[in-house]
C-alpha cells in the first residue's frame, strides 16, 4: 500500500497525565522565537490560556522552569526560554526523532507483509 504512512505521537506522562509532547515542543520553540508566551500561542493558533498551561503542566510535573517570564510594562513583557528550557527542547527533539527513525524498519516490514496479505487476499 504505496500510500499508507505511519504517524507516531509520543508524549511523556505522570500519573496526573500528559505534560510533554510534540505541541509543548513546538510551543517552546515558538516561544524562542517570539521571545512571547502569548506571541507563541497566536502563531500556533491556541489560547494563551491554553499555551500557559501547557508550560506550567510541564514546569510542575519536571520541577524546574522551562521559560523566564518578564513581567511588567510593555518593555519588559514577554517570556524566554530558561537555559534548562533550551537543554530541554533539544534533548527532546533528539529524542522523539530517533524514536521515529526506530519505527522506520518496522514499519517497512509490516507494509510489505501488508502488501502480500492484500495480494493473497484479492486472488482468492
Amino acid at each position: 500500500m504505496d500510500n499508507v504512512n505511519l504517524k507516531v505521537k509520543l508524549y511523556l506522562e505522570s500519573d496526573k497525565g500528559k505534560f510533554m509532547g510534540i505541541g509543548v515542543l513546538w510551543l517552546l520553540e515558538k516561544v524562542k522565537a517570539c521571545g512571547s508566551l502569548r506571541s507563541a500561542a497566536s502563531e500556533l493558533g491556541i489560547s494563551y490560556s491554553k499555551a500557559f498551561r501547557m508550560v506550567q503542566n510541564l514546569e510542575t510535573e519536571l520541577g524546574v522552569e522551562v521559560l523566564e517570564r518578564k513581567r511588567g510594562g510593555m518593555q519588559r513583557s514577554g517570556a524566554s526560554l530558561t537555559r534548562f528550557g533550551e537543554d530541554f527542547i533539544c534533548l527532546y527533539d533528539t529524542f522523539q526523532r530517533e524514536c521515529k527513525v526506530l519505527l522506520d524498519k518496522p514499519f517497512y516490514d509490516f507494509s510489505n507483509k501488508l502488501d502480500s496479505l492484500l495480494e493473497t487476499a484479492k486472488k482468492s
